[in-house]
């Protein structure tokens, strides 16, 4: 039996920006192997396996080429664009996630779709030795470290433009990855980053929902807003809106756009 396969460009709406994910909508339980397998072939920094319940819920799984995550902003926004586009929910529906994070919704209106993700706040830290030469920012402003990445403030958005990071030397670091962030330059947003992960298979992630759960926060403090507009500055790129309801939120809306650009049949 072939097994439905989309390939959708999250946080953005346009083909060939934002950050590809395929997702693939599995009529029965498979391995976690299986799914391994299917993601290293595919090739993507995420590949979503979606399930449906019996309660109407779907079961959302995410790898990289090398590794299951626990939580993927952008191979959820894929897999909430699929089911809606393809007509598996009514456009009014909310799609309803049960995850290794918990419990993640998501809704669209007026071409957005909006996710609810556990807040990530990152906390202060002394940052190890290797990460700064490996990143190769010398005095950041703030070092901090979030569940599963650490994170750090740079002067300003050219510091974060023009990072060419030792991935090897990365990879050896003993988290998820690192996000890079700083103040924009830009009227239209409030922040820029970038994301790197070697260590579970993905060097430099297009655009990233799930580091936005500590970007959000932190920025949002920073500047003292609840609702915030972010821009991940990877050679793709890909925007990003952030809403949080202070104090001390333990949730945060993820806005983002999406498009397919693949349609086609899994045949293993």
């Amino acid at each position: 039996m072939s097994i439905a396969l989309y390939q959708v460009d999250a946080f953005t709406n346009a083909a060939f920006a934002g950050n590809p994910a395929a997702v693939c909508l599995l009529p029965s339980a498979r391995d976690a192997k299986w799914m391994q397998d299917v993601a290293a072939e595919m090739n993507l920094s995420e590949t979503a396996f979606l399930r449906p319940q019996a309660d109407g819920t779907y079961r959302l799984r995410w790898f990289t080429p090398t590794d299951e995550v626990d939580l993927c902003g952008h191979a959820t926004l894929a897999s909430a664009h699929v089911l809606w586009s393809e007509g598996h929910l009514a456009p009014d529906a909310e799609a309803r996630f049960e995850t290794e994070s918990g419990r993640l919704t998501a809704s669209q209106a007026d071409g957005w779709i909006t996710m609810d993700f556990p807040a990530d706040p990152p906390t202060q830290v002394e940052p190890p030795p290797a990460l700064l030469d490996a990143v190769d920012i010398l005095d950041p402003l703030y070092v901090g470290q979030s569940k599963r990445d650490y994170f750090l403030h740079c002067a300003d958005a050219a510091d974060v433009q023009r990072l060419a990071p030792d991935m090897g030397a990365l990879a050896e670091i003993d988290s998820r990855g690192v996000v890079v962030t700083a103040a924009s330059d830009r009227g239209d947003v409030d922040f820029v980053s970038r994301f790197f992960a070697p260590g579970v298979g993905v060097p430099e992630d297009p655009v990233t929902g799930s580091a936005h759960c500590a970007l959000g926060p932190y920025w949002a403090e920073q500047m003292g807003q609840a609702t915030l507009t972010g821009r991940q500055v990877s050679a793709r790129g890909g925007t990003v809106r952030v809403h949080l309801d202070p104090p001390e939120a333990e949730r945060v809306a993820l806005s983002g756009q999406a498009t397919t650009v693949v349609r086609g049949r899994l045949g293993a």
